[in-house]
């Protein structure tokens, strides 16, 4: 590739700026000693002037080779989350040009790549993960995996919690909790088929129970008891014929030998009670 450069009037300490055509397919190694022309003219500028974004720009867009090869240690992930990859590389490499001073007796190349792997290594470690952990337990969740291969080339088996919690110098309690947290790290869709024996496949979301609405009810119960026994004893019978024989008002009123009408202020009456009532215990 021939690289094209014309003087430009933003003026350095030591000559004008060249002006690249495209930047982003730039040499490394040219980009490399251009770097340092634009390092020394970013530094002598205000933040937020147009020249200050040109430079910046630009030193972005000729280092962005620095982020392909990052993320080409990653490129296992698979072609899916490489676009992400390189995308979260490319923050990495924004602070990495805002932070770096040519003070520093290191190259540019040198202290970026640190800066963009350590970046995407961040990436990994708060978004892959299908539940939230903390982060303790995500490192101890490399750790854990680390020691279980080793053991397991060892002893030939799968080891024990203790055997694990000698080699990681953990408690067994901590690593029972990192092996909890490891199922959080992958998670699977409900959708998922699975093999159902002689009846061919079904959805994983087949064996997951539902939740029993009338659960509820057992709380609801067990705060109206103590409420419904303070009654007196009219009231309570009432509440036995209405909810427990499922007598109507009508039929109620002729137990009692009153009328509907009656039974049924004397009905909501009780209720508003024990509504209220209920609502002040939860």
């Amino acid at each position: 590739m021939t690289l094209t450069i014309a003087a430009t009037g933003r003026g350095t300490r030591s000559g004008a700026l060249p002006e690249i055509a495209d930047p982003s397919r730039m040499p490394t190694s040219d980009a490399r000693t251009l770097s340092r022309q634009f390092f020394a003219r970013l530094s002598a500028l205000e933040e937020g002037t147009p020249e200050y974004s040109y430079v910046r720009n630009t030193l972005i867009e000729m280092n962005m080779s620095l982020v392909r090869y990052a993320a080409g240690r990653f490129r296992s992930r698979g072609p899916e989350e490489m676009e992400d990859i390189v995308q979260v590389g490319m923050i990495g490499l924004i602070k990495a040009i805002d932070r770096f001073e040519l003070t520093r007796e290191v190259e540019f190349t040198t202290f970026a790549i640190p800066c963009i792997v350590g970046e995407i290594k961040r990436f990994f470690r708060d978004t892959t993960w299908a539940v939230h952990v903390p982060r303790r337990l995500q490192e101890a969740r490399v750790e854990l995996a680390r020691a279980t291969e080793e053991l397991r080339t060892r002893l030939g088996r799968t080891p024990s919690v203790k055997e694990l919690s000698e080699l990681m110098c953990l408690a067994e309690d901590e690593v029972r909790e990192a092996q909890v947290a490891s199922n959080g790290y992958n998670s699977h869709s409900l959708d998922a088929t699975m093999s159902a024996g002689e009846d061919g496949e079904t959805a994983l979301q087949d064996f997951i129970g539902i939740e029993d609405q009338a659960l509820g009810l057992v709380e609801d119960f067990q705060s109206l008891a103590p409420m419904i026994a303070e009654l007196g004893e009219r009231d309570r019978y009432i509440i036995h014929l209405r909810f427990v024989e499922e007598l109507t008002q009508a039929q109620i009123g002729e137990r009692l030998g009153v009328s509907q009408m009656q039974v049924s202020r004397l009905l909501s009456r009780t209720l508003s009670h024990l509504r209220e009532g209920l609502l002040v215990v939860q």
